[in-house]
């Protein structure tokens, strides 16, 4: 593989690669031809992270790329948010439904999250790739928008009820046709209903942005089949996706049966079950018992908890393969409707992706005995105005296993984002950050200790709307085989004159010129006494 990471084959192994087509993968080549999927996802990032505006792709890496088959079946990512990657097949396969009629230039753009998709600041743009006159392949695009409309600046607001306070709704709409951008018709999307988005210009340039990513990745695999044939490179993406599901299938083998009961903040719980059968190396993961659809806004759609079953089970895979729709082959997913990990529209879902994702992650990981709970949440901080508007997760403590400690003071599990550098903070938002440090003694004790936390201050200089929007504030992070709690998260206002306000699990304050919002994120639970 160039440093372009175009794929240049001998003549030999291109010849070997035709006859595996039908045959069967040669490992050599399948790691290859994986390596090489991945490689065009990661250009498509590095095209969407040059090319974006907002702080929030372009800084803080909220987004993922990857590519899909003919089918809508994920292939293949480039390191990204997992929360996003497990969740944009049934984004692809949505929008195949909806548009048979696609051509060669198209591109859509969605974020329902009861069709695919996650949070409504998560907007996917999905390209078809034709090859020979047809759909081969898709690729797509997800970026986390800083604002989409909404209660709250920001786009993840704490008390949202209803998915219509949530933002501006993208319901699979032709985005790019023939070649041509209709900005009109994204412009009306983004400026529809009671709480239309604060920064339509920003909206725009971002989903152009994702549009030349999902560009890239139809080039570089149209550049792939013209050099190989189309019936190779298909072929290979279906290697991929069995060798996936037979390393999954293989860690199914020494797995044993499991349960775990987890409470959340606010009294929510997640039940799972997990049962394994030996003989066909399969694992039903059953998450009845779990608490029915929420008045609040912690219901994570059924694509979301997908995710996170996929994470878990890639993440228990000792060896180097793309994550995708072959992991999950091995897999039965029972969910019950009108759950909190199944839930009914309107339910509103900010929290769902983020939070409650994350309890899934947890609990499964307890279920299944291997981990401690992570600090369990993406301590989704926002502020902003009329003029800007700001979101951030912040990283804290990860759990510790059997034979590892947890890391200390990063993003964990559904999140791979990144903050935002103090100098460009400072530069585009009227605010100081004050402190950034390691919480010391946060993580859990035990033969192996969890992960310490953070300490993140930020001052205000103009007056704004400061939100915080977590769990982990009444529940601490659970140790496992005797380790102990990671602490508790906490989120003050500290005032000009020094007065404290300690703010709820989900919360939101005025702030004026001079006030700080202190977040000091939770610790990871320690394994083993």
């Amino acid at each position: 593989i160039r440093e372009d990471h175009s794929l240049v084959l001998t003549r030999e192994a291109a010849a070997t690669a035709a006859i595996t087509a039908t045959t069967g993968a040669d490992p050599v080549l399948l790691e290859v031809f994986a390596n090489l999927f991945m490689a065009i996802a990661e250009e498509m990032g590095a095209t969407l992270q040059n090319t974006a505006a907002s702080v929030n792709i372009k800084e803080r890496l909220d987004f993922s790329c990857a590519i899909f088959d003919r089918e809508g079946g994920l292939v293949a990512n480039a390191p990204h948010m997992p929360v996003h990657l497990g969740s944009m097949g049934d984004c692809v396969t949505a929008i195949m439904k909806k548009h048979a009629d696609m051509q060669p230039g198209d591109a859509f753009v969605t974020n329902a999250p009861y069709d695919g998709g996650t949070h409504l600041p998560d907007i996917t743009v999905v390209a078809p790739v034709f090859v020979d006159g047809a759909p081969a392949f898709y690729v797509a695009a997800r970026g986390h928008h800083a604002d989409i409309g909404g209660i709250t600046p920001g786009s993840m607001p704490p008390f949202s009820k209803d998915i219509s306070e949530e933002g501006a709704l993208f319901d699979g709409i032709r985005m790019i046709h023939a070649g041509r951008f209709d900005e009109r018709g994204v412009r009306e999307v983004l400026m529809r209903g009671e709480w239309p988005a604060r920064n339509a210009d920003q909206n725009v340039a971002d989903l152009r942005a994702q549009a030349a990513a999902c560009a890239k990745g139809a080039e570089e695999l149209k550049r792939a089949c013209a050099h190989y044939g189309r019936d190779v490179v298909t072929a290979y993406m279906n290697h991929v996706q069995d060798n996936a599901e037979e390393s999954v299938r293989k860690v199914i083998g020494a797995l044993k049966d499991g349960h775990f009961t987890m409470p959340m903040d606010g009294g929510m719980t997640i039940a799972v079950n997990v049962r394994v059968d030996r003989a066909s190396r399969s694992a039903r993961v059953d998450f009845t018992g779990t608490s029915p659809q929420q008045p609040n806004n912690f219901n994570a759609p059924g694509s979301v908890t997908k995710a996170a079953v996929l994470y878990v089970f890639r993440c228990l895979v000792d060896s180097d393969i793309p994550m995708n729709a072959g992991c999950l082959k091995p897999l039965e997913i029972v969910v019950p409707e009108g759950s909190l990990l199944n839930p009914r529209p309107p339910g509103a879902v900010a929290a769902g992706n983020v939070e409650t994702s994350q309890a899934v992650v947890d609990a499964l990981f307890g279920a299944l005995g291997v981990m401690a709970a992570s600090q369990g949440t993406m301590n989704n901080l926002t502020f902003g105005n009329a003029r800007h508007q700001y979101y951030e997760t912040i990283c804290g403590g990860a759990g510790a296993g059997r034979d590892f400690d947890g890391q200390s003071a990063v993003h964990t599990h559904m999140t791979n984002s990144r903050l935002t550098d103090p100098e460009i903070l400072e530069a585009r938002y009227p605010v100081w950050l004050e402190e950034f440090s390691i919480r010391e003694g946060s993580g859990g004790s035990g033969a192996r200790h969890g992960g310490n936390g953070a300490v993140r201050r930020i001052r205000f200089n103009e007056a704004m709307t400061a939100a915080i929007l977590s769990t982990r504030r009444q529940t601490a992070p659970f140790g496992l085989n005797g380790g102990g709690d990671g602490a508790k998260g906490k989120t003050t206002i500290i005032r000009k004159d020094g007065a404290r306000e300690s703010m709820k699990s989900c919360d939101e304050r005025e702030v004026a010129a001079g006030d700080a919002i202190e977040i000091e994120t939770p610790g990871g639970g320690g394994f083993g006494k």
